[in-house]
């Protein structure tokens, strides 16, 4: 249901990681998700701990699911010296080609427990029926 379209999108997340830097607006980090179908629904599962609902963006233009997000710092006072900062903060976004079998016209959201769940509706043209098979009753007659 989902196809990739930057082959070199993981290895920019790898890179991110190994070297600890944040996302910014123009460079974002990527936010580890999963995907799978679940009854007629398709369910995409981002982790995106510590953000708080107001700072998540979530886009479909045509086929293309754009999720954007910001964590902010929670230490903000000047008279705060730091010890240790290890959570990420900055800008995380994730791409995601829907297939067409997808509608995305009717894509829910929820935010839970640090988890963005979003459920798209599997359209009812991808959706296995029977095909009945008219009976003619007669002869048919081949030409050639």
């Amino acid at each position: 249901m989902l196809m990739r379209t930057d082959p070199f999108r993981d290895l920019d997340r790898l890179a991110q990681q190994l070297l600890n830097q944040s996302g910014t607006w123009s460079r974002p980090s990527a936010m580890p998700m999963d995907a799978y179908r679940e009854g007629d629904d398709y369910v995409i599962a981002l982790d995106l701990p510590g953000v708080f609902p107001d700072a998540i963006d979530i886009d479909v233009e045509r086929n293309m699911l754009t999720v954007k997000a910001e964590r902010r710092p929670t230490v903000k006072a000047d008279e705060v010296q730091m010890e240790l900062s290890e959570r990420p903060v900055g800008v995380f976004s994730r791409q995601l080609m829907l297939a067409d079998t997808l509608d995305t016209e009717h894509v829910k959201a929820d935010y839970e427990a640090g988890v963005l769940t979003l459920r798209i509706p599997i359209s009812e043209r991808a959706k296995p029926r029977k095909i009945a098979i008219g009976g003619g009753g007669g002869k048919q007659q081949i030409t050639g």
